[in-house]
């Protein structure tokens, strides 16, 4: 191997940080961020526009002008877990003010940093895929109960890049990277995910953590419970 590819929740970080403490800290304050920063969020809301005009599930129309209108449509996307670009940014944007106010800490496993270390120190690239955006990745690592691991990580990858499920994602992150696809290993604790990451060549590992949901079946990944060992 020489890179190792990451996920986020469930990987290196407790599920229950992202669903318990992140969704509901940008849930509470995305009314006021976007009031306040309206302005600056013209990208997103056009994006967030197009988004509601193809979403079925959603029967209010999303005005572009009003903030309330907006943060509505947000707060009903956080509800959903939605794997919306828009969102992320804008939560990514919320966790900022968050993390550097300290009133965010990221919780990680405890055998990520011995092995982030491991890993660089033997010469691989340690990467990110997550569907949070490059910035709210960047944030959490930076702001972690060992401190920043930022140092450790020389790559991030979002949506931007392709949905998780999709194997062409996989592909360009293995030509960003400049590295041969069968020598990256991608962890995560979603099988979907790990199928597309193998359908472009990649190596897998399956990620059971504390607060994972359970293991349906006999897995076809190789599955850990810690990154102890793992060269």
């Amino acid at each position: 191997m020489k890179a190792i590819l990451l996920d986020i929740e469930g990987t290196t970080t407790p599920i229950s940080f992202v669903h318990e403490t992140l969704f509901p800290f940008a849930r509470e304050r995305v009314g006021k961020f976007v009031e306040t920063h309206f302005g600056s969020l013209s990208e997103e809301i056009k994006q967030l526009i197009v988004e509601s005009s193809n979403d079925a599930s959603y029967t209010i129309p999303v005005e572009p002008t009003q903030p309330g209108s907006i943060s509505a449509y947000l707060q009903r996307l956080i509800d959903q877990d939605r794997k919306s670009t828009p969102l992320k940014s804008v939560q990514g944007q919320i966790w900022d003010e968050g993390f550097r106010s300290g009133e965010l800490i990221a919780p990680v496993f405890n055998d990520v940093l011995a092995a982030m270390e491991r890993w660089t120190e033997s010469g691989k690239t340690v990467a990110i895929y997550s569907s949070g955006s490059v910035l709210a990745q960047k944030l959490l690592f930076a702001h972690t109960n060992y401190g920043d691991l930022t140092p450790f990580i020389s790559n991030y990858f979002d949506t931007t890049t392709g949905p998780k499920r999709e194997s062409t994602s996989y592909a360009a992150i293995a030509s960003n990277l400049d590295i041969p696809a069968a020598e990256i290993l991608f962890i995560s604790d979603v099988s979907a995910e790990l199928d597309a990451a193998r359908s472009a060549g990649l190596q897998t590992t399956l990620s059971v953590r504390p607060g994972n949901a359970p293991l349906e079946g006999d897995p076809i990944h190789n599955v850990i419970t810690t990154f102890a060992g793992l060269d």
